[in-house]
């Protein structure tokens, strides 16, 4: 019996047919493997030191969770630091403003608004004095801040390197307000207006008032260059004011006065080297803020004569 044969049965192991049952044997060609697309699977690439590309390293991982944000929030800070600093000079002037208007109603009380106005606005003249002087003196000094019924404060951390420097700046604010006074009395006598008359009068008085030699009064300030010992003599005087003129406000400026007279006498006897060249003046010196400090007393006196007015009584 013959064997049956598959006929048309064919394997493709290469590019020609090949029958089986033929007398050659084909050498078989493996098909190449198959190509896969890349996956969520693969293995990310890495760069030289082994770290896997577009991941943070460990250290910046760090940095970047823990260092980053606390550095952000400084950046922050100090953002908000800037802006406050920035405002500063405006709160300053807001404080001034807002003291101003404080007295401005507290004097409206006894002399009516547009007295007070006036009045606060000489306070202000003489206190600029004292900023300016301070200034040349190269000692930071604040704005004037007010306070109803005891006058206006300028704050320093000193009045000068030594007493004749404290007496500049301790003057500087009746020279100024002095010829405040004198301008209100050259309006006077442009318009013929009593009201500059009266604000004038009122100038004059409260620079002379300043220059009574005691501490803490601008007069208290020019005796340190002078003679210290007139401190007592000025003391002495605000008592008999306090005495003749029972006034809360002179009793409030004698207490002052008798603490900062004791305080800076007995800062004086403790003496020191420091102290001794602060109290040193040359004979010129002395001379010279008498002169501004007598001549001062004298413009005023004759100022409040030349504006006082009269009242007649009927």
């Amino acid at each position: 019996m013959r064997p049956a044969r598959i006929v048309g049965t064919e394997m493709d192991y290469g590019d020609t047919p090949t029958p089986y049952g033929s007398g050659s044997t084909p050498t078989p060609t493996l098909p190449e493997p198959p190509q896969y697309e890349p996956t969520g699977l693969q293995a990310p690439p890495q760069d030289d030191l082994g770290a896997p590309l577009g991941r943070p390293r460990p250290r910046e991982s760090f940095y970047r969770r823990r260092i980053a944000p606390i550095g952000v929030a400084i950046l922050a800070f100090l953002a908000k630091i800037k802006s406050i600093l920035l405002l500063l000079p405006k709160i300053k002037i807001l404080v001034t403003a807002g003291s101003m208007a404080v007295s401005i109603a507290a004097y409206t009380t006894i002399w009516g608004f547009w007295f007070a106005i006036g009045f606060v606005v000489l306070l202000l003249v003489h206190e600029l004095g004292h900023v300016i002087q301070l200034r040349r003196e190269g000692i930071p000094a604040s704005a004037p801040m007010f306070i109803p019924f005891l006058g206006a404060v300028v704050a320093s951390k000193s009045l000068g390197e030594n007493a004749v420097a404290e007496a500049r700046v301790g003057l500087a604010g009746p020279v100024l307000g002095t010829i405040g006074s004198i301008a209100c009395l050259v309006i006077w006598r442009a318009t013929g207006h009593d009201y500059w008359r009266a604000l004038g009068y009122t100038g004059f008085f409260i620079n002379l008032f300043n220059l009574l030699p005691v501490v803490p009064l601008d007069g208290g300030r020019a005796m340190a260059a002078m003679s210290p010992w007139m401190w007592f003599l000025g003391f002495f005087g605000i008592v008999v004011l306090a005495f003749v003129f029972p006034n809360p406000i002179i009793i409030i400026i004698a207490l002052f006065a008798a603490y900062e007279t004791y305080r800076r006498w007995e800062h004086r006897r403790k003496g020191g080297a420091e102290t001794e060249a602060f109290y040193r003046v040359s004979p010129r010196n002395r001379l010279l803020v008498g002169l501004v400090y007598l001549g001062l007393v004298a413009l005023l006196v004759i100022g409040m004569d030349a504006s006082h007015l009269p009242r007649t009584l009927g």
